[in-house]
């Protein structure tokens, strides 16, 4: 499980990952990006930020790792 803070018509929004809908929209990406954080960080789930083509930038992990690092 994971939040995805991503871009689409127009606007940064945060969602559950797999969810179709979105939970959150906003007119910048810091703003999605900080709201996704909290709710990541409340959840104890990844937080997957996506640049504004789609690829992913950059993820950080608030608990409940399904990744974890090797080593």
């Amino acid at each position: 499980m994971a939040i995805e803070t991503y871009y689409e018509n127009g606007l940064w929004k945060n969602r559950r990952e797999g969810a179709e809908r979105a939970s959150g929209r906003f007119d910048t990406k810091a703003k999605a990006e900080a709201a996704g954080k909290q709710q990541a960080q409340r959840n104890h789930v990844e937080h997957i930020i996506k640049n504004k083509d789609g690829t992913i930038g950059e993820r950080n992990s608030y608990g409940n790792d399904s990744h974890p690092p090797k080593g």
